[in-house]
């Protein structure tokens, strides 16, 4: 009879899914509900939760609950640790949930609500979900090793060393430009720096509070937590206020960079329990409680997608990026489907953390998922807005004009409506001089957020408190990103150094933990000081790499993930991840940046353009930076591509026999802990 329920729920469940998908696809020429994306992307993740990742960790893992981990075996106090798995949830959340999830969606809702909407929904479940959960195990099953370290054991020397280059190479870049973007977020924001701040020294109260004063109290440590974030939020709206106390937080951009760096250096050189874990699982109560009031604001108002499913600029012309659907809404949105930094976190931190085999599915695969909801909190938070406020806030002043004037007037030409009015009214009801020509999604997102929050708490009265906060949690969002990023850059460093001299390959030596953790902190610190003092420069010109070189780190996690399988002789469930693989190695997006002939679209294009106009020094910035930008896509591109060949090699060669297919796993040692430690 239980059965029976079930399996009646489940395939209501389906039924229910399939429609509310089939009404967000194919409903045209009005708008609708928001509920619809609501009851579609709840619906598919609980099939692709219950089902596909039941039958990945059944038939493709083979999830093992009496088999030692490396936190168990290999603990050490620092970096491996047993942890409970809701710390670890949080902490492996907090570490992925970056800009991406809040920031991508919000630019790719230029094409409409459609297609991020399906991408979202159908990469999660079978291509990024899948990423993060396979890599996190295959790691737990080798000691914790690094990505780079598994593609040089499990594809061979070249691949592994091609693998290695490439993924610290992209490492430094994506961790510059993270700082970067925390950096501008909270630079003379007296209030967000304040929160902020105050996270780090809660978080130390949580460690030493879980470690020394009441071990293992998960729910005490949570609810102290969960209170000191409370009085921070509203501390920081006093600072912001209080004409003493506001200037100390009111910081520059230089300044700010600096303190990030240190941060970053002690958040990678402490002990994880100490600061990253707590902070981490901190962070977890203000993103998830933020985007479930989201979700419950969007449930009791379910507000209009004002947006049409698909808009005029699928044709490439688009206002805030150009180029057409496929394949730049799937590189603009990265981290909501599938994000190559994941692999990283789910063979840095996270499984060194874990204390049985069978929670790597629910960190892994939930995890995202989470994540990947998210994403479609951002969609709905953009597409509600008015599409006249949405193209005003996010398209440049180069393309829409420099004055309000001018900007409504060719905004409304494309057939978007908005007034100077409008944009003036909403300004001021959000705290801002101006909201034209806000680019980079973040405010598109808080605006949308403070909109939903504002109908349903507090009215217009309270929309400036709201989109401060929505600023607050978006750089609380990107700073887990950094610390945990740096982290695990520097047990990638460890790695290759050990190699050289034994010692330095021990996470657990202070001398090794010190210098590496300067070497990556000053390597994309550099990057970050340039782009700080040189607006025009250093990374933020790299800054259109950073969807490209995400999802070259896939594609080089997957053919890791896809070897594997092939050599634990489950050849017949390889498409699990070859399918995604498949999917993200046309390489199509790099080939476009790159020799695209559209000035708007390729790198190239636009500094010849640049270098037939006025000679000037900005300009002479913008040429180099542009041709640095097409030689690095093509490096990292020609990098990934040798790996894809040197996995190709080695799946021909142990499906013909003429290799042994032998994987390179720790040898099995039985559990010792509890049952009620998984």
């Amino acid at each position: 009879m239980n059965k029976t329920l079930s399996t009646s729920a489940w395939i209501a469940v389906a039924l229910l899914g399939a429609g509310a998908v089939g009404v967000v696809a194919v409903r045209r020429g009005e708008p609708i509900n928001a509920l619809w994306l609501v009851v579609a992307a709840t619906c598919c993740y609980a099939l692709g939760y219950r089902f596909y990742s039941n039958f990945i960790a059944a038939k493709v893992l083979a999830l093992d609950s009496l088999r030692a981990t490396p936190a168990e075996r290999l603990e050490n106090g620092r970096d491996f640790l047993v942890t409970n798995k809701w710390v670890v949830f949080g902490h492996h959340f907090a570490a992925i949930a970056g800009p991406g999830p809040l920031v991508g969606p919000v630019l790719a809702a230029q094409f409409g609500y459609l297609p991020g909407t399906l991408w979202v929904l159908a990469g999660a479940v079978f291509a990024g979900c899948v990423q993060d959960f396979v890599i996190l195990l295959f790691s737990v099953r080798r000691d914790g090793k690094s990505l780079t370290e598994m593609a040089k054991e499990e594809t061979g020397v070249i691949g592994g060393v091609v693998a290695y280059a490439a993924v610290v190479a992209i490492l430094i870049i994506l961790l510059a430009v993270v700082a970067l973007v925390i950096v501008n977020a909270l630079k003379d924001s007296p209030w967000g720096t304040f929160t902020i701040a105050m996270t780090i020294p809660i978080a130390l109260l949580m460690g030493l509070y879980l470690r020394r004063i009441r071990p293992g109290k998960v729910l005490e440590v949570s609810a102290l937590g969960f209170i000191l974030v409370l009085l921070a939020i509203w501390g920081g709206q006093w600072a912001s206020l209080n004409p003493t106390v506001a200037p100390l937080f009111t910081l520059r951009a230089p300044t700010l960079a600096i303190l990030i760096i240190i941060y970053a250096f002690a958040a990678s050189a402490v002990p994880v329990w100490l600061l990253l874990a707590p902070r981490d699982y901190l962070s977890t109560f203000v993103k998830l409680g933020t985007i479930g009031l989201l979700g419950i604001g969007i449930v009791a108002l379910h507000p209009t997608l004002h947006m049409p499913a698909l808009t005029r600029f699928v044709d490439g012309s688009g206002p805030i990026f150009a180029g057409k659907i496929f394949p730049f809404a799937f590189i603009t949105i990265a981290c909501g489907a599938i994000s190559g930094f994941h692999s990283l976190i789910s063979s840095g931190t996270t499984p060194k953390l874990i204390a049985r085999e069978t929670q790597t599915r629910m960190v892994g695969y939930g995890a995202m998922m989470c994540e990947s909801a998210v994403a479609v909190m951002a969609i709905i938070a953009a597409c509600s807005l008015q599409p006249g406020v949405y193209f005003a806030i996010n398209s440049p002043a180069g393309l829409v004009g420099q004055t309000a004037a001018g900007a409504t007037s060719t905004i409304s030409g494309w057939g978007f409506s908005v007034t100077a009015a409008d944009m003036q009214h909403l300004a001021r009801a959000v705290g801002e001089q101006t909201l034209f020509n806000r680019t980079g999604g973040a405010p598109a997102f808080a605006v949308g957020m403070a909109n939903i929050f504002s109908q349903s708490l507090g009215g217009e009265t309270l929309m400036a408190l709201w989109y401060h906060f929505a600023v607050m949690f978006e750089a609380l969002f990107i700073l887990t990103v950094l610390d945990a990023g740096t982290r695990v850059a520097r047990f990638m460093i460890q790695d290759a150094l050990g190699h050289i001299y034994k010692p330095l390959g021990r996470t657990s030596w202070y001398p090794s933990i010190l210098a590496t953790s300067a070497l990556i902190v000053a390597a994309w610190g550099y990057f970050l000081w340039q782009g700080v003092k040189d607006p025009l420069g250093g990374i933020n010109s790299l800054w259109p790499l950073f969807g490209i070189a995400n999802q070259l780190l896939a594609t080089v996690a997957l053919c890791v993930a896809t070897t594997i399988i092939i050599k634990m002789h489950r050849t017949r469930y390889a498409a699990v991840t070859l399918v995604p693989l498949a999917w993200l190695v046309t390489f199509t997006a790099s080939w476009q940046k790159i020799l695209d002939r559209n000035p708007r679209v390729g790198f190239l294009a636009q500094a010849r353009v640049l270098a037939e106009g006025p000679a000037t020094n900005a300009t002479a910035r913008l040429i180099f930076n542009n041709r640095l930008d097409a030689g690095v896509t093509a490096i990292l591109v020609v990098m990934v591509a040798l790996v894809l060949i040197e996995s190709v090699r080695q799946w021909i060669a142990v499906l013909s026999g003429r290799e042994e297919a032998r994987v390179k796993e720790a040898p099995f040692v039985m559990t010792r802990l509890a049952e009620d430690r998984a």
